[in-house]
Protein backbone atom coordinates (compact mmCIF):
# COMPACT_ATOMS: atom_id res chain seq x y z
CA UNK A 1 0.00 0.00 0.00
CA UNK A 2 1.55 3.51 -1.16
CA UNK A 3 0.20 5.50 1.56
CA UNK A 4 1.14 8.85 0.01
CA UNK A 5 -1.29 8.17 -2.32
CA UNK A 6 -4.03 6.08 -1.22
CA UNK A 7 -4.63 8.90 1.99
CA UNK A 8 -8.17 9.38 3.02
CA UNK A 9 -9.81 12.98 2.45
CA UNK A 10 -12.43 13.79 5.11
CA UNK A 11 -14.76 16.57 4.89
CA UNK A 12 -13.97 19.37 7.72
CA UNK A 13 -17.29 20.00 9.01
CA UNK A 14 -18.23 20.92 12.32
CA UNK A 15 -18.60 17.21 13.70
CA UNK A 16 -14.41 17.29 13.74
CA UNK A 17 -14.31 20.84 14.77
CA UNK A 18 -14.23 22.04 18.56
CA UNK A 19 -14.10 25.33 19.89
CA UNK A 20 -15.56 27.28 16.61
CA UNK A 21 -18.97 28.83 16.93
CA UNK A 22 -19.29 29.60 13.15
CA UNK A 23 -17.92 28.31 10.47
CA UNK A 24 -17.70 30.37 6.93
CA UNK A 25 -17.37 28.90 3.47
CA UNK A 26 -14.19 30.19 1.85
CA UNK A 27 -12.91 29.92 -2.09
CA UNK A 28 -10.05 27.78 -0.46
CA UNK A 29 -12.12 25.94 2.26
CA UNK A 30 -13.23 26.67 6.08
CA UNK A 31 -12.49 29.21 8.15
CA UNK A 32 -13.56 28.94 11.88
CA UNK A 33 -14.59 31.62 13.35
CA UNK A 34 -15.15 32.39 17.33
CA UNK A 35 -17.74 35.00 17.22
CA UNK A 36 -21.06 34.20 14.97
CA UNK A 37 -21.76 36.01 11.62
CA UNK A 38 -24.56 38.24 13.51
CA UNK A 39 -22.02 39.43 16.20
CA UNK A 40 -19.21 39.82 13.54
CA UNK A 41 -21.79 42.03 11.22
CA UNK A 42 -22.31 44.88 14.15
CA UNK A 43 -18.57 45.60 14.62
CA UNK A 44 -16.32 46.93 11.67
CA UNK A 45 -13.36 47.29 13.60
CA UNK A 46 -10.62 45.79 11.68
CA UNK A 47 -8.76 44.62 15.26
CA UNK A 48 -11.88 42.19 16.27
CA UNK A 49 -12.30 40.87 12.81
CA UNK A 50 -8.56 39.66 13.18
CA UNK A 51 -9.02 38.21 16.78
CA UNK A 52 -11.90 36.69 16.62
CA UNK A 53 -10.75 34.94 13.05
CA UNK A 54 -7.34 33.89 15.18
CA UNK A 55 -8.69 30.36 15.94
CA UNK A 56 -7.09 30.31 19.70
CA UNK A 57 -8.86 27.37 21.20
CA UNK A 58 -9.60 25.63 17.81
CA UNK A 59 -9.08 22.07 17.27
CA UNK A 60 -9.76 19.35 14.68
CA UNK A 61 -10.80 16.06 16.99
CA UNK A 62 -11.13 13.11 15.47
CA UNK A 63 -11.22 8.68 16.55
CA UNK A 64 -9.24 7.25 14.29
CA UNK A 65 -6.60 4.43 13.53
CA UNK A 66 -4.33 6.60 11.41
CA UNK A 67 -0.45 6.60 11.67
CA UNK A 68 -0.62 9.61 9.50
CA UNK A 69 -2.34 12.93 9.47
CA UNK A 70 -2.22 15.57 7.24
CA UNK A 71 -3.63 18.96 7.06
CA UNK A 72 -4.27 21.42 4.62
CA UNK A 73 -4.09 25.17 6.09
CA UNK A 74 -3.93 28.74 4.57
CA UNK A 75 -2.62 30.44 7.16
CA UNK A 76 -2.27 34.57 7.53
CA UNK A 77 0.91 35.20 9.41
CA UNK A 78 1.19 38.59 11.30
CA UNK A 79 4.09 40.90 11.36
CA UNK A 80 4.68 44.59 12.27
CA UNK A 81 6.02 46.78 10.12
CA UNK A 82 9.80 47.71 10.64
CA UNK A 83 9.96 44.76 12.56
CA UNK A 84 11.89 41.41 12.30
CA UNK A 85 9.49 38.23 11.04
CA UNK A 86 7.66 36.61 13.79
CA UNK A 87 8.01 32.48 14.41
CA UNK A 88 5.40 30.73 12.43
CA UNK A 89 2.29 29.55 14.37
CA UNK A 90 2.46 26.10 16.12
CA UNK A 91 0.05 23.19 15.46
CA UNK A 92 0.21 20.94 18.58
CA UNK A 93 -0.56 17.75 18.05
CA UNK A 94 -2.70 16.05 21.53
CA UNK A 95 -2.95 11.83 21.50
CA UNK A 96 -5.74 11.01 23.87
CA UNK A 97 -5.53 14.41 25.63
CA UNK A 98 -1.76 14.17 25.53
CA UNK A 99 1.47 16.49 23.97
CA UNK A 100 2.49 13.93 20.67
CA UNK A 101 3.68 16.44 18.22
CA UNK A 102 4.27 20.15 16.97
CA UNK A 103 4.61 21.52 13.09
CA UNK A 104 4.71 24.66 11.91
CA UNK A 105 2.82 25.67 8.05
CA UNK A 106 5.28 27.08 5.86
CA UNK A 107 3.48 28.67 3.50
CA UNK A 108 -0.18 31.07 3.49
CA UNK A 109 0.03 35.06 3.33
CA UNK A 110 1.24 37.71 5.00
CA UNK A 111 -0.48 40.88 7.13
CA UNK A 112 2.00 43.44 7.79
CA UNK A 113 0.58 46.11 10.29
CA UNK A 114 1.85 49.51 10.98
CA UNK A 115 1.26 50.57 14.69
CA UNK A 116 1.99 53.69 13.98
CA UNK A 117 -0.86 54.49 11.68
CA UNK A 118 -3.04 51.72 12.79
CA UNK A 119 -3.53 50.46 9.18
CA UNK A 120 -2.66 46.97 7.40
CA UNK A 121 -1.67 45.10 4.11
CA UNK A 122 -2.08 41.60 3.26
CA UNK A 123 0.16 39.27 0.91
CA UNK A 124 -1.69 36.61 0.07
CA UNK A 125 0.15 33.06 -0.47
CA UNK A 126 0.08 29.23 -0.99
CA UNK A 127 -1.67 26.56 0.88
CA UNK A 128 0.14 24.98 3.54
CA UNK A 129 0.61 21.42 4.27
CA UNK A 130 1.16 19.98 8.25
CA UNK A 131 2.25 16.17 8.57
CA UNK A 132 2.10 13.88 11.67
CA UNK A 133 3.26 10.79 11.14
CA UNK A 134 4.37 7.63 13.45
CA UNK A 135 1.15 7.36 15.28
CA UNK A 136 0.09 4.17 16.62
CA UNK A 137 -2.08 2.10 14.92
CA UNK A 138 -4.36 1.96 18.16
CA UNK A 139 -7.66 3.75 17.62
CA UNK A 140 -7.26 7.32 19.40
CA UNK A 141 -8.76 10.71 19.95
CA UNK A 142 -6.85 12.94 17.98
CA UNK A 143 -6.44 16.61 18.25
CA UNK A 144 -4.76 19.00 15.92
CA UNK A 145 -5.00 22.79 17.55
CA UNK A 146 -4.24 25.17 15.12
CA UNK A 147 -2.28 28.24 16.00
CA UNK A 148 -3.93 30.71 18.32
CA UNK A 149 -2.18 33.85 16.26
CA UNK A 150 -2.79 33.27 12.80
CA UNK A 151 -5.96 33.21 10.60
CA UNK A 152 -6.75 30.12 9.23
CA UNK A 153 -8.33 28.86 6.83
CA UNK A 154 -8.90 25.11 6.55
CA UNK A 155 -8.13 23.17 3.09
CA UNK A 156 -8.52 19.99 3.47
CA UNK A 157 -7.66 16.79 5.93
CA UNK A 158 -6.12 13.45 4.87
CA UNK A 159 -5.14 10.06 7.11
CA UNK A 160 -4.12 6.81 6.05
CA UNK A 161 -7.00 5.52 8.09
CA UNK A 162 -11.07 6.60 8.14
CA UNK A 163 -11.77 9.04 10.86
CA UNK A 164 -15.13 10.00 13.05
CA UNK A 165 -15.99 12.31 15.22
CA UNK A 166 -15.06 11.60 18.67
CA UNK A 167 -17.85 10.12 21.48
CA UNK A 168 -19.08 12.43 23.97
CA UNK A 169 -16.89 11.59 26.98
CA UNK A 170 -19.29 13.41 28.95
CA UNK A 171 -17.10 16.12 29.51
CA UNK A 172 -18.16 19.37 31.05
CA UNK A 173 -17.99 22.55 28.42
CA UNK A 174 -15.87 25.97 29.12
CA UNK A 175 -17.13 28.66 27.85
CA UNK A 176 -14.32 31.59 28.50
CA UNK A 177 -13.93 35.46 27.76
CA UNK A 178 -11.24 37.73 27.97
CA UNK A 179 -8.98 39.76 26.08
CA UNK A 180 -5.08 39.14 24.49
CA UNK A 181 -4.18 37.37 27.93
CA UNK A 182 -6.26 34.70 27.47
CA UNK A 183 -6.48 34.55 23.32
CA UNK A 184 -2.81 33.33 24.32
CA UNK A 185 -0.36 36.28 23.26
CA UNK A 186 3.00 35.05 23.89
CA UNK A 187 2.01 32.07 25.06
CA UNK A 188 4.39 29.06 23.58
CA UNK A 189 1.76 27.31 21.74
CA UNK A 190 -2.48 26.51 21.19
CA UNK A 191 -2.66 24.25 23.69
CA UNK A 192 -0.04 26.37 26.46
CA UNK A 193 -2.05 28.97 26.54
CA UNK A 194 -3.08 29.59 30.03
CA UNK A 195 -6.52 28.91 29.39
CA UNK A 196 -5.98 25.70 27.58
CA UNK A 197 -3.89 24.72 30.29
CA UNK A 198 -6.68 25.09 32.65
CA UNK A 199 -8.58 23.41 30.93
CA UNK A 200 -6.47 20.57 30.40
CA UNK A 201 -6.26 20.10 33.97
CA UNK A 202 -10.23 21.00 34.72
CA UNK A 203 -10.69 18.11 32.83
CA UNK A 204 -13.33 20.26 30.56
CA UNK A 205 -13.77 21.13 27.22
CA UNK A 206 -12.78 24.29 26.08
CA UNK A 207 -14.38 27.06 23.97
CA UNK A 208 -12.12 30.05 24.25
CA UNK A 209 -13.74 33.68 23.23
CA UNK A 210 -10.44 35.37 24.14
CA UNK A 211 -10.28 38.40 21.32
CA UNK A 212 -7.05 40.26 21.49
CA UNK A 213 -7.79 43.97 22.05
CA UNK A 214 -11.42 43.15 21.90
CA UNK A 215 -12.41 42.44 25.64
CA UNK A 216 -14.60 45.67 25.77
CA UNK A 217 -18.26 44.55 27.12
CA UNK A 218 -19.61 44.70 23.54
CA UNK A 219 -23.20 43.01 23.45
CA UNK A 220 -22.58 41.06 20.56
CA UNK A 221 -20.26 39.19 22.45
CA UNK A 222 -22.43 39.01 25.45
CA UNK A 223 -25.49 37.85 22.85
CA UNK A 224 -22.57 35.14 21.47
CA UNK A 225 -21.71 33.97 25.10
CA UNK A 226 -25.35 34.19 26.14
CA UNK A 227 -26.39 31.81 23.20
CA UNK A 228 -23.74 29.45 23.39
CA UNK A 229 -24.05 26.20 25.53
CA UNK A 230 -22.22 25.88 28.21
CA UNK A 231 -21.72 24.01 31.68
CA UNK A 232 -19.45 26.61 32.97
CA UNK A 233 -18.57 30.36 32.05
CA UNK A 234 -16.24 32.94 33.05
CA UNK A 235 -15.22 36.88 31.96
CA UNK A 236 -12.33 38.40 32.70
CA UNK A 237 -12.77 41.86 32.41
CA UNK A 238 -11.04 45.04 32.29
CA UNK A 239 -7.38 45.83 30.84
CA UNK A 240 -8.77 46.41 27.21
CA UNK A 241 -10.95 49.14 28.78
CA UNK A 242 -7.97 50.62 30.08
CA UNK A 243 -5.59 50.42 27.87
CA UNK A 244 -8.08 51.60 25.14
CA UNK A 245 -9.37 54.42 27.57
CA UNK A 246 -12.49 53.42 26.36
CA UNK A 247 -14.97 53.96 28.92
CA UNK A 248 -15.16 55.95 31.91
CA UNK A 249 -16.17 54.64 35.51
CA UNK A 250 -20.33 55.93 35.09
CA UNK A 251 -20.66 54.02 31.98
CA UNK A 252 -18.48 50.84 33.68
CA UNK A 253 -20.28 49.52 36.47
CA UNK A 254 -23.72 49.87 34.47
CA UNK A 255 -21.74 48.17 31.16
CA UNK A 256 -20.45 45.00 33.33
CA UNK A 257 -24.42 44.75 34.86
CA UNK A 258 -25.53 44.64 31.42
CA UNK A 259 -22.90 41.92 30.21
CA UNK A 260 -23.88 39.81 32.84
CA UNK A 261 -27.38 40.15 32.69
CA UNK A 262 -27.16 39.01 28.88
CA UNK A 263 -24.90 35.99 29.94
CA UNK A 264 -27.74 35.07 32.73
CA UNK A 265 -30.37 35.50 30.15
CA UNK A 266 -29.35 32.30 27.83
CA UNK A 267 -27.37 30.87 31.24
CA UNK A 268 -29.62 31.75 34.43
CA UNK A 269 -28.27 29.02 36.96
CA UNK A 270 -24.62 28.14 35.14
CA UNK A 271 -21.53 28.86 37.56
CA UNK A 272 -20.34 31.95 36.14
CA UNK A 273 -17.19 33.57 37.11
CA UNK A 274 -15.99 37.18 37.03
CA UNK A 275 -12.19 37.24 37.18
CA UNK A 276 -10.41 40.76 37.56
CA UNK A 277 -7.05 41.67 35.60
CA UNK A 278 -4.08 40.41 36.33
CA UNK A 279 -1.50 42.16 37.63
CA UNK A 280 0.20 44.57 35.14
CA UNK A 281 2.25 47.36 36.79
CA UNK A 282 1.63 50.13 34.32
CA UNK A 283 -1.89 50.23 34.93
CA UNK A 284 -1.95 49.76 38.21
CA UNK A 285 -3.01 53.21 39.19
CA UNK A 286 -2.24 55.18 35.54
CA UNK A 287 -4.92 54.95 33.34
CA UNK A 288 -4.83 54.11 29.75
CA UNK A 289 -4.17 54.29 27.10
CA UNK A 290 -1.83 52.01 26.40
CA UNK A 291 0.59 53.17 23.53
CA UNK A 292 3.47 51.51 21.67
CA UNK A 293 7.31 51.99 22.09
CA UNK A 294 8.41 51.64 19.34
CA UNK A 295 12.64 52.67 19.95
CA UNK A 296 13.04 48.72 20.11
CA UNK A 297 11.48 47.59 17.58
CA UNK A 298 13.85 46.61 15.15
CA UNK A 299 15.73 44.64 17.74
CA UNK A 300 12.06 42.52 17.32
CA UNK A 301 10.80 43.91 20.81
CA UNK A 302 8.00 45.98 21.36
CA UNK A 303 7.20 47.70 24.87
CA UNK A 304 4.23 49.36 25.77
CA UNK A 305 3.70 52.77 27.82
CA UNK A 306 1.06 53.94 29.90
CA UNK A 307 -0.07 57.52 28.65
CA UNK A 308 -2.68 58.61 30.63
CA UNK A 309 -2.22 60.75 34.21
CA UNK A 310 -3.17 58.91 37.50
CA UNK A 311 -4.39 62.67 38.26
CA UNK A 312 -7.41 61.69 35.87
CA UNK A 313 -8.83 58.98 37.82
CA UNK A 314 -10.91 61.98 40.43
CA UNK A 315 -12.88 62.73 36.35
CA UNK A 316 -13.25 58.80 36.21
CA UNK A 317 -10.82 57.21 34.09
CA UNK A 318 -10.06 53.83 34.65
CA UNK A 319 -7.11 51.97 36.42
CA UNK A 320 -7.00 48.63 37.36
CA UNK A 321 -7.30 49.37 40.76
CA UNK A 322 -10.25 50.95 39.99
CA UNK A 323 -11.44 48.19 37.60
CA UNK A 324 -10.76 45.69 40.13
CA UNK A 325 -12.63 47.30 43.26
CA UNK A 326 -15.66 48.31 41.17
CA UNK A 327 -16.04 44.56 39.98
CA UNK A 328 -15.96 43.39 43.59
CA UNK A 329 -18.47 45.61 44.42
CA UNK A 330 -20.84 44.86 41.25
CA UNK A 331 -20.18 40.85 41.98
CA UNK A 332 -20.66 40.86 45.71
CA UNK A 333 -23.85 43.08 45.20
CA UNK A 334 -25.48 40.37 42.61
CA UNK A 335 -24.34 37.47 44.72
CA UNK A 336 -27.15 37.99 47.33
CA UNK A 337 -29.49 37.27 44.61
CA UNK A 338 -27.24 34.74 42.22
CA UNK A 339 -25.87 31.76 43.99
CA UNK A 340 -24.00 30.65 41.13
CA UNK A 341 -21.83 34.00 40.48
CA UNK A 342 -18.29 34.18 41.67
CA UNK A 343 -15.55 36.49 41.60
CA UNK A 344 -11.60 35.88 41.21
CA UNK A 345 -9.04 38.68 41.74
CA UNK A 346 -6.74 38.14 38.77
CA UNK A 347 -3.46 38.61 41.01
CA UNK A 348 -4.30 35.37 42.45
CA UNK A 349 -3.21 34.19 38.78
CA UNK A 350 0.11 36.53 38.53
CA UNK A 351 0.46 38.90 41.49
CA UNK A 352 3.05 41.16 42.96
CA UNK A 353 5.54 38.26 44.24
CA UNK A 354 5.82 37.32 40.85
CA UNK A 355 6.62 40.09 38.96
CA UNK A 356 9.91 39.99 39.93
CA UNK A 357 10.81 36.41 38.81
CA UNK A 358 8.65 36.77 35.77
CA UNK A 359 7.93 40.33 34.73
CA UNK A 360 5.92 40.96 31.73
CA UNK A 361 7.79 40.89 28.71
CA UNK A 362 6.34 44.23 27.08
CA UNK A 363 4.71 45.28 30.05
CA UNK A 364 1.39 44.12 29.35
CA UNK A 365 1.04 40.07 28.15
CA UNK A 366 2.79 37.57 30.22
CA UNK A 367 5.29 35.42 28.51
CA UNK A 368 4.70 30.98 28.40
CA UNK A 369 5.83 30.10 31.54
CA UNK A 370 3.20 32.46 33.10
CA UNK A 371 0.70 31.11 30.96
CA UNK A 372 1.76 27.83 32.53
CA UNK A 373 1.92 29.58 35.89
CA UNK A 374 -1.60 31.07 35.55
CA UNK A 375 -3.25 27.80 34.03
CA UNK A 376 -2.03 26.16 36.90
CA UNK A 377 -3.44 28.50 39.49
CA UNK A 378 -6.70 28.69 37.69
CA UNK A 379 -6.85 25.22 37.91
CA UNK A 380 -6.35 24.61 41.04
CA UNK A 381 -8.62 27.75 42.57
CA UNK A 382 -11.55 27.26 40.60
CA UNK A 383 -11.53 23.88 38.99
CA UNK A 384 -10.16 22.47 42.31
CA UNK A 385 -12.09 20.92 46.05
CA UNK A 386 -14.06 24.05 46.69
CA UNK A 387 -13.70 25.87 43.41
CA UNK A 388 -16.61 27.49 41.85
CA UNK A 389 -15.83 24.83 38.87
CA UNK A 390 -15.53 21.79 41.04
CA UNK A 391 -16.95 18.86 40.05
CA UNK A 392 -20.08 18.31 42.06
CA UNK A 393 -21.98 15.28 42.53
CA UNK A 394 -25.50 15.41 40.60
Amino acid sequence: MNAERDLITTPLTADILRGALDLERTEHGVLPHRLPARARAQCADGQLAMAEAQPSGVRVAFRTRATVVELDTLPTKQVYKGAPPRPDGVYDLLVDGRPAGRAHADGGGVMTVDMATGTSETRPGPVATVRFEGLSAEAKDVEVWLPHNEITQLVALRTDAPVEAVPDRGRRVWLHHGSSISHGSNAESPATTWPALAASLGGVELVNLGLGGSALLDPFTARALRDTPADLISVKIGINLVNADLMRLRAFGPAVHGFLDTVREGHPVTPLLVVSPILCPIHEDTPGPSVPDFSRLGAGRLLFEAAGDPAETAAGKLTLTVVREELSRIVERRAAEDPHLYYLDGRELYGEADSAGLPLPDRIHPDAATHRLMGERFAERVFGDGGPFAARAA
